[in-house]
């Protein structure tokens, strides 16, 4: 009787579905005997189920096979003798086309692939395991290829690669050449635009944003012209390889100098913000003098001292600036103290009428004065008024306002304030009194030689309020003519 499982698989059908077609619709006589071959094959069947294991049940055999595809399945029948052959012929031809790769051995068993033999490189042992294993029917491949360390087997291939490259640069010499040309060329242009400079000064608003835009200029023609002769080269992968390490460069030196790139982009802040004059009389921070040029890297000013300054723009950018030419109507102030005893009011309006007329105090704003503090033993005013710095010293005003303001209140009979000594004096040097009068007689004597020394001293520097104008003449001959590395421009509006 035959296998009923072989005779379902011959019939390709499951052996439920054979029992089910030639036993009960089968004949009547013939039923004994399938009935006896039915329960045969429901005998393997269960035996077969029950062996195996929980990943070859149905739902598992189905999961298998949809992680391997038709084209991964290795058909059993394939693997003879002949296949076998014609795997080791097919991949020695290859072999033999292929330099380094001449002189390995090629055995086939089974679909299993052997290389033996030697390679002068490792690269080429695993390109000949690589080419066996892209060979259709081959199951496996088990690479024993040694490398060769001979002298001369390594150095020969080595030396003919060298030469090959010298020919193969030799070949390429004309195409460099004309690659070449293309980028000198493309640069040249750039920078013929870039030195347009009228161009970009008519065209931008200061000079130094002009020489920024031209250097910019520059650097787009180089790299234009690298590109464009990189890609007649066929070589734009080095490109990318090179931009991208400027790239790395350029962050990591931008971290380096980022105090000088802040530095240079203040300067440009600066040149388009024209925050001063030349020549203007400004106080920045704690820095005060009179402005010489902007230039790209700092603000030089001239001290009152007629020192030169360099401070960094980025300082200059960031710092409270007061600027006493803008406005040249300035006020000062002072103080001045009276007895305690005296009545303030009336030695303000004494000081004021002498303030007011001192012939370059101004008119309007008018002076003023007002009790700023009252001491144990005097009263402090202050008096405040204005001057024109244009025809008028700053100090020397304030100056000859003081004395002027000291002398008249003095002259109305008011005291000024002096400091109290408490003196205790041993009875055994106790004088008969005449100490005290004697002081009081220096002193009256002392005032009375002092007043007209006062005012004569107050004729006389009256006439001398004009404003200095050494430092004003040392920046504008230290200026000269050379306005062209100034960033100061005239012409455009201050800040």
């Amino acid at each position: 009787m035959p296998d009923p499982c072989l005779l379902a698989h011959q019939s390709r059908c499951s052996p439920s579905q054979w029992a089910l077609e030639h036993v009960f619709i089968a004949p009547v006589s013939k039923r004994p005997t399938l009935a006896a071959m039915a329960a045969v094959m429901f005998l393997c069947f269960s035996t077969a189920l029950h062996g195996q294991s929980l990943s070859d049940l149905p739902g598992a055999a189905a999961a298998g096979e949809a992680e391997i595809t038709d084209a991964e399945r290795i058909d059993i029948l394939d693997l003879d003798e002949e296949a076998d052959r014609a795997i080791a012929s097919g991949l020695g031809r290859v072999f033999a086309q292929i330099d380094g790769l001449r002189d390995v051995e090629i055995s086939v068993q089974a679909g299993v692939v052997t290389l033996t033999g030697t390679v002068t490189t490792q690269s080429d042992r695993a390109k000949a395991e690589a080419i066996a294993a892209r060979i259709a029917g081959v199951v496996a491949v088990e690479n024993a290829i040694d490398r060769n360390y001979e002298v001369d087997s390594t150095l020969s291939p080595a030396v003919q690669s060298w030469a090959d490259d010298v020919q193969g640069l030799m070949r390429g010499l004309p195409l460099f050449g004309a690659a070449l040309l293309v980028a000198l060329v493309i640069s040249a242009l750039g920078y013929l635009l870039a030195a347009q400079r009228r161009l970009w000064l008519w065209a931008l608003p200061n000079a130094f944003l002009a020489e920024l835009v031209s250097g910019s200029i520059r650097v787009a023609a180089v790299i234009g012209g690298l590109i464009v002769g990189l890609q007649l080269l066929d070589a734009t992968a080095l490109l990318g390889l090179v931009l991208g390490g400027a790239g790395i460069i350029g962050i990591a030196l931008g971290f380096a100098v980022r105090d000088t790139v802040d530095n240079y982009v203040s300067s440009l802040m600066l040149s388009l913000r024209q925050p001063f004059r030349a020549n203007d009389h400004v106080l920045i921070d704690d820095s005060e003098g009179h402005v010489i040029r902007l230039t790209s890297r700092a603000t030089v000013l001239m001290t009152l001292d007629g020192n030169h300054l360099r401070i960094p723009n980025a300082k200059v950018f960031k710092a409270n600036i007061l600027n006493y030419t803008r406005n040249p109507q300035r006020r000062f102030e002072f103080d001045l103290g009276v007895d305690s005893a005296d009545d303030p009011i009336g030695a303000m309006d004494v000081g004021l009428k002498a303030i007011r007329a001192l012939p370059f105090v101004l008119e309007d704003p008018r002076s003023q004065a007002l009790i700023h503090t009252v001491g144990e033993s005097s009263i402090v005013l202050r008096f405040f008024a204005w001057v024109d710095q244009g025809s008028t010293d700053f100090m020397k005003g304030r100056s000859l306002a003081i004395q002027a303001a000291k002398n008249a209140v003095e002259e109305a009979g008011y005291e000024l304030p002096e400091p109290i000594y408490r003196i205790r004096f041993d009875q055994r040097s106790k004088t008969s009194g005449d100490v005290p009068e004697d002081t009081t007689k220096a002193a009256k004597a002392a005032k009375a030689v002092k007043a007209p020394g006062a005012k004569a001293a107050q004729a006389s520097e009256a006439d001398n309020a004009a404003p200095d104008r050494t430092i004003q003449n040392l920046v504008s001959k230290e200026r000269g003519d050379d306005f062209e590395s100034d960033l100061l421009d005239t012409k455009r509006p201050v800040e």
